[in-house]
Formats: structure tokens, sequence, C-alpha cells
């Protein structure tokens, strides 16, 4: 008997992770006759009737607010509220197994770094955007609903993701303009390409099918990366470079310099600029200064072995696939 799944994003949800994660599932369950109760239910709006899981096996809950936005209100509705919806919808259609997608950032509070860290790291009293308090209060609401009513559920943590159709090739697009390193240039990432979360999702689930699995793993969170940090500034220049652009000298800016215009910018863009339809410069803002200037690397060992994870797709290949995607395939 095949599983049946449901998927559920809102208006806001990363289209890319998406899109992979259903052609995944897809591919993996064969199924391609009509039936009562589909195997993979794709639903992209507010959860007005919970009715809507009504035969699900297993929800993906990758829901999120853009994280560009950084508006407590917008990200707790959609972030907090909306999980508790659909944690709500599971319980009522009895679904057995609920797989959200968290964040890396629930950890990080944009003061201390963070190096190769595991999930023993508490989450902490403060975060340096909406997004990341949002994501960790959702987090901790899908960790309590484990066991409800059979629910099992686990939460993954994605690095930084990227692959094609996502928002890193714009955002550096958007910085090759500039070309400088900011902070000390020293601090290092962690990466993930967007098939190799979409495979830990999958793994999740698979572990949470089982007896054993659920048990071990039912409640947790785990880190998903690409297993392969490195310095997120190497990281940038070489996609910029493949992107056309080309660095002929390096410029640095301390921080202390920069923060004082980043938040100059944000006050300026709240109180004027967005009335006449003008965008803040998404890196240029005093949350994304803290998350480009500090290390942020996580260890993978739980998730291998717990849930069996292992990345399929090694960041070189992934840069190239995402290169490639851009800007044809002849680079």
């Amino acid at each position: 008997m095949k599983s049946k799944m449901g998927f559920y994003e809102d208006s806001n949800g990363f289209n890319r992770l998406d899109s992979s994660l259903i052609l995944k599932i897809k591919t993996m369950r064969s199924c391609t006759k009509p039936t009562k109760f589909p195997v993979l239910s794709h639903l992209k709006f507010d959860l007005p009737w919970q009715g809507f899981f009504q035969g699900v096996d297993a929800v993906f809950h990758t829901a999120a607010a853009n994280p560009d936005i950084n508006n407590f209100q917008l990200h707790y509705k959609v972030n907090v509220e909306g999980t508790k919806n659909v944690i709500n919808a599971c319980v009522k259609c009895n679904v057995k197994r609920l797989i959200h997608t968290s964040s890396s950032g629930v950890v990080f509070d944009g003061i201390h770094g963070l190096f190769d860290i595991d999930e023993s790291v508490p989450y902490p009293d403060t975060f340096p955007d909406a997004y990341a308090q949002s994501k960790a209060e959702a987090e901790k609401l899908v960790t309590k609903a484990n066991g409800k009513y059979e629910l099992m559920t686990c939460s993954i943590r994605p690095g930084s993701i990227f692959g094609p159709g996502g928002v890193m090739v714009p955002y550096l697009r958007s910085y090759g303009r500039m070309m400088v390193i900011i902070g000390n240039g020293k601090n290092c990432d962690d990466f993930v390409y967007v098939e190799n979360v979409v495979h830990g999702h999958i793994c999740a689930e698979k572990t949470l099918s089982t007896q054993e699995g659920s048990r071990i793993c039912g409640g947790k969170a785990y880190f998903i990366t690409n297993m392969e940090p490195m310095n997120l500034w190497d990281f940038i220049f070489m996609f910029l470079e493949e992107l056309g652009y080309k660095r002929k000298f390096k410029i640095r800016i301390p921080l202390a310099i920069i923060k004082p215009i980043a938040h100059i910018i944000e006050w300026s863009y709240n109180k004027v600029f967005h009335v006449y339809g003008m965008h803040q410069p998404k890196l240029l803002t005093p949350a994304r200064l803290k998350y480009i200037s500090l290390d942020r690397t996580f260890s993978c060992r739980k998730a291998v072995e717990q849930l069996g994870y292992k990345p399929l797709v090694s960041l070189k290949d992934g840069i190239k696939i995402t290169i490639n995607s851009a800007i044809g395939p002849n680079i």
C-alpha cells in the first residue's frame, strides 16, 4: 500500500525547494493514475478547512514568510500561526508523520559565531531577525506535537540553501556591483544544494515511517548541509566570477563602518523610501550583516547516523548546475 503524502506551503514558499520535493516524491512513488486520495497533494494557500489532509499519511510543511522582510507580525502569522494550523489539521485528519522545514538560524543569536555545532546547542535568548525567532517558535511547536494523537514529527534545519530558481543568484548579482568584503573576511558558512535539502526531508519521512525510527528521531531536529563548509567570501567570489563578474582588487569594509550605514538605510527605507516603492538593498540590512560576518557551520553527524543522510550532490556540482541554470549551458 502506497503512503499518501500531503505538501503544504503558503504563497511565500520557496518554490525551488517545493517543486524539487514534489518531483522527488512523485518519482519515488511512481504514481501516474489519479486516485480518490492522491499520493501527493500540493496546497498553496491558507487552511480554511482542516480536512484538506484527510487520508494523508505524511505532510511536508515548507511554508515560510519571506526572510528579507523583517516584520515580526508577518513572520509570526505565517511561521508560527501557520504551523499551529498545520499541526491541528494533521491531528484532526490522523496524519501519521509531519516533516517541518525549519532553519539553521534557530540557534543563531547574531552575536556569537557558530562553528561545527550540533543539535545540542540550545535556542538563544535573542535572535538577529524576526524570521529566525519565528522559525524557532515554530520548531518548538512541531517538537511539542510529537506523539500527539499518534502524530510523529521531525524538523529539518537546512544551511544556506542554493540551487536553480533560488534567491542566492539574484542576491549575488546585486552584490556583484560592489565586490567588497564586509568584516574580516575570515568567516565560514555551511551551504547546501537544494536537492540535498529535499533528500534530507525524504530521509526524515522514511525514518519516521518505521517504529524504531520514529522512536529515535521523533520530535527531533536535524542540521542538513552539504557537509563541505568553506569561507563565505571564497564561495561568493567564486560564484560571482562564474556569473561574469571579475574582481580586479579587494576592498574590505570593517563592520564598525558598515553597521551604522545599514541602520541609516533601514531607517530611511521604513520611514520614507518604501512609500515610493523603493526596495531596501537585501544584503545591506543590520540583520543580514550578522549572517555574513560571523561563522555559521553545523555538524550533520546526527542526521547521518539517525536518518541515513548523505549529500547526493557535491558543492562543486551544485554550483555548476546553478550557474548553468542562471546563464545557460555554455559557461
